[in-house]
Formats: structure tokens, sequence, C-alpha cells
């Protein structure tokens, strides 16, 4: 099964800090999770962008 790269960005400054791996289907929603943004340096809102 293949997988695809997937960046989380930050909701606030937009940064991509996170990467992932996804299925290769597309999902009808993104993955939204709290993460720790290093320029922001606070938890925000990152969702995923392709």
């Amino acid at each position: 099964m293949a997988q695809k790269k997937a960046s989380l960005a930050c909701s606030e400054c937009g940064s991509r800090n996170y990467s992932i791996s996804v299925g290769a289907t597309p999902k009808p929603t993104r993955l939204e999770v709290n993460k720790y943004c290093k320029y922001c340096k606070k938890y925000t809102l990152h969702k995923e962008t392709r």
C-alpha cells in the first residue's frame, strides 16, 4: 500500500512544522491536532496540508 507525505501547518502563523504519512486514498476531512509551534512559542491548532 502506497503512503503519501502531508504537512501539518500552524493555523496562526502558517509555518509547516510537522510532516506525517497518510494513505493514498483521499479522505473527506483533514487532520487537525494541537501541536507546539516553535515560531509562535505556544500550542496551536495545526491542520493537514498536502
